[in-house]
């Protein structure tokens, strides 16, 4: 196997660690689930699976959510080398400047293809671009904006089905809010598991500038406005099957947050991450009872 082959099998792998396929999957399964369950059909009527915009607007978010994560690797080099040496793609699994113009590319292309579905669309799909740029450059090594950032657009990526379809807004609002509280909670779970990293490359993460137990305590504080904000909205939503179902959900909740109470240690932080995951995929699920 000569040398040009090796790079390029090394380039490929390194672009798919680097665009994580299976947070990608996530969302386009979130999206399609929504659609399906809770749109069910465009303004002509169609069946919204027949309807070639929906592909166009997932296609154009997953192209966004990669370039977001390309574009994070790529400033987060040196915090890696210490958070997570062997997970480092950037500069070693694929070069530094192809992770630019991918980026730029994705990006591009995302734009053209909201076009496409809508001014409004593309509009919103340069407005995310923007801020993933923006908070991979600045605000992830802010406290808290930059977690509120990336959980306000998975919430986002949720609601443009309904805010596109104009049905069933309020029904995916409530998934929309799910997914924005349990992702912020996750990004401040993710900054716990970083701060050896960030401290040492001048972040001002909230378990840096607050410490491990305030920061802690900012989780509970979030968890608790997030279960009321879901129960406001279920009990206005007035169906009693999801009300039952996110109670349901609350046991494991529950169990979720005793387990972050009890996190002291980096591979604690790590499987709560991946915890957090699972509950937002049960919870995406839920939409197939409605």
């Amino acid at each position: 196997m000569n040398t040009m082959t090796v790079d390029r099998i090394i380039s490929i792998r390194g672009l798919f660690r680097i665009s994580r396929p299976i947070n990608l999957l996530m969302v386009g399964f979130a999206q399609f689930m929504t659609a399906y369950f809770l749109v069910g059909t465009n303004n002509s009527g169609l069946p919204v699976l027949q309807d070639y915009k929906l592909y166009l607007l997932v296609i154009s978010t997953l192209l966004i959510t990669a370039a977001g994560y390309m574009i994070n690797d790529y400033y987060d080099v040196k915090i890696d080398y210490v958070n997570r040496p062997g997970n480092v793609v950037v500069g070693k699994g694929i070069k530094r400047r192809m992770v630019i113009f991918l980026h730029t590319f994705l990006n591009f292309i995302a734009v053209g293809l909201g076009i496409l579905v809508s001014p409004s669309i593309a509009l919103i799909n340069f407005v995310a671009a923007f801020l993933l740029w923006l908070y991979s450059n600045q605000l992830k090594r802010k406290p808290f904006i930059g977690n509120f950032t990336v959980a306000l657009l998975t919430g986002v990526s949720i609601y443009l089905i309904g805010f596109y379809f104009q049905k069933s807004e309020l029904l995916i609002l409530t998934y929309a809010i799910f997914a924005f509280f349990l992702n912020l909670i996750r990004e401040i779970i993710k900054d716990i598991e970083d701060r050896q990293g960030d401290r040492k490359h001048g972040c001002r993460t909230l378990p840096i500038v607050l410490g491990f137990r305030r920061t802690k305590a900012v989780i509970f504080l979030i968890a608790a406005v997030f279960v009321c904000a879901i129960f406001i909205v279920t009990f206005k939503l007035n169906r009693p099957i999801i009300f039952y179902y996110f109670a349901g959900m609350g046991i494991f909740f529950m169990y979720f947050m005793h387990r972050i109470y009890l996190a002291d240690r980096k591979d604690h932080f790590t499987k709560l991450s991946t915890l957090a995951k699972i509950l937002m995929l049960v919870g995406t699920l839920s939409m197939s009872f409605l």
